[in-house]
């Protein structure tokens, strides 16, 4: 059984103190090398008096794993490159010395 943790409605704005925070979705920008990325409908907590945003932290973290420049990329070498690492094959007993 999950737990949502209970959002609260009226979060104060740390930065007027005056306005509230509340929830919206809202075009974030970010730079991905030289492209610019922009991601519609993203959530973030914006007041409703001096418009400071904060972005919604586990939806930021989620887009930051997707736009890593090794996401998507395999993690596994290569059969020809395991193949390069491998050691060559014992002789067979009757030819070993010993």
């Amino acid at each position: 059984m999950e737990t949502n943790p209970v959002i609260p409605k009226n979060i104060p704005c740390m930065e007027c103190q005056v306005g509230v925070m509340r929830k919206r979705h809202l075009t974030y920008f970010t730079w991905l090398g030289d492209e610019l990325v922009t991601v519609p409908n993203f959530p973030a907590w914006v007041c409703d008096v001096c418009g400071r945003r904060e972005y919604d932290q586990q939806a930021e973290m989620w887009l930051h794993t997707l736009l890593k420049p090794e996401a998507g990329k395999t993690t596994m070498k290569s059969r020809k490159q395991r193949q390069k690492i491998q050691r060559p094959p014992l002789p067979p007993i009757s030819d070993r010395k010993g």
